[in-house]
C-alpha cells in the first residue's frame, strides 16, 4: 500500500533529478511523511529503538525498586521482631517448654518442692432448645448424657499426659466434674476441678476434664443437632506452686 501511495506522489524517479527547483523534492518528502503519519501516527522524538529501550529500562528500574522495597521491609520486620523478642526476654518470663536452642522440651521439675495444688476450669456448651429439652428429659438415643459426659471428663483428666505430650504424668488426688443445665440460654455449664500434691500444677488436668466432658456431650447429642457449640474453655482458679494463688478477674 505504501509503495502504491509513493508511486502516486512520485510517479517517476526522474522527478528527483529534474531541472526544476529543489523545492519539489522537499514537498514530495513532506507529503510522504504526512502519509506515513496518517497511518502510524507521530513517531517518538528519539525513534522507535530508543523508545523500546527506555520502556525496558523503566520496567527494569521499577522492578528493581520493588525488590529493594521488599528487601528493606524484610530487614525492618526482622529488626522489629528481634527488638520485640529482646524486650520480652527482659520483661516477661520465658517459655519453659522451649530450650535455649529453641527446641521443645519437657520441663525438669526435680528441683521443685512438693506442694498442695488445685485448679478449677470451666466450659460452656450451647445446645439449642431442641437438644436442651431432650437432655433435660433424658430422651437422647445414647442414654444419660450428663452422667456419661461426667465420667468421660474424669477419665480424660487422668490421661492428660497422654493427650498433651509435654505434660507430666502426675498422681491426681482428686478429679471432680459438675454439669448444670442452664435454661436461660439452653446451655450446659461445666466445671472441672483437679487436685494433687506434687512438683507441678494441675491446670491442664482441670482443663482437659472440661474439654473431654464437652466433647462427650456433643457426641451424645450430635444425632439431634450438629449446631451445638463448645465455648469458653478456660482456667478459673489455681493454687499452690511457685506462683501461688491465681484467680480469673470477671
Amino acid at each position: 500500500m505504501f509503495l502504491r501511495r509513493l508511486a502516486v506522489i512520485v510517479p517517476r524517479s526522474t522527478r528527483f533529478f529534474s531541472s526544476k527547483d529543489s523545492l519539489d523534492l522537499a514537498r514530495t518528502i513532506a507529503e510522504f511523511n504526512k502519509e506515513m503519519e496518517s497511518v502510524f501516527g507521530d513517531l517518538p522524538p528519539d525513534g522507535l529503538d530508543n523508545s523500546g529501550n527506555r520502556s525496558s529500562l523503566a520496567q527494569e528500574s521499577q522492578h528493581n525498586s520493588h525488590l529493594h522495597l521488599i528487601s528493606t521491609n524484610d530487614k525492618f520486620t526482622a529488626q522489629e521482631l528481634h527488638s520485640i523478642s529482646h524486650n520480652l526476654g527482659e520483661k516477661a518470663p520465658g517459655l519453659t517448654h522451649v530450650s535455649s536452642t529453641e527446641k521443645a522440651q519437657m520441663v525438669d521439675v526435680s528441683p521443685k518442692e512438693n506442694s498442695s495444688r488445685t485448679a478449677i476450669a470451666s466450659c460452656k456448651l450451647l445446645l439449642g432448645k431442641k437438644v436442651f429439652d431432650l437432655v433435660l428429659a433424658n430422651q437422647m438415643a445414647k442414654g444419660d448424657v450428663l452422667t456419661v459426659a461426667k465420667i468421660a471428663g474424669i477419665n480424660g483428666a487422668k490421661h492428660t499426659s497422654t493427650l498433651i505430650p509435654l505434660c507430666h504424668n502426675i498422681a491426681l488426688a482428686n478429679v471432680s466434674v459438675d454439669l448444670r443445665l442452664n435454661p436461660e440460654d439452653f446451655s450446659v455449664d461445666i466445671k472441672g476441678e483437679a487436685a494433687s500434691t506434687g512438683k507441678t500444677g494441675v491446670e491442664m488436668e482441670s482443663m482437659t476434664a472440661v474439654s473431654i466432658t464437652g466433647l462427650t456431650v456433643y457426641d451424645m447429642c450430635k444425632a439431634a443437632s450438629k449446631d451445638i457449640q463448645i465455648t469458653d474453655i478456660r482456667l478459673e482458679r489455681k493454687t499452690g506452686g511457685k506462683s501461688g494463688y491465681w484467680c480469673r478477674e470477671e
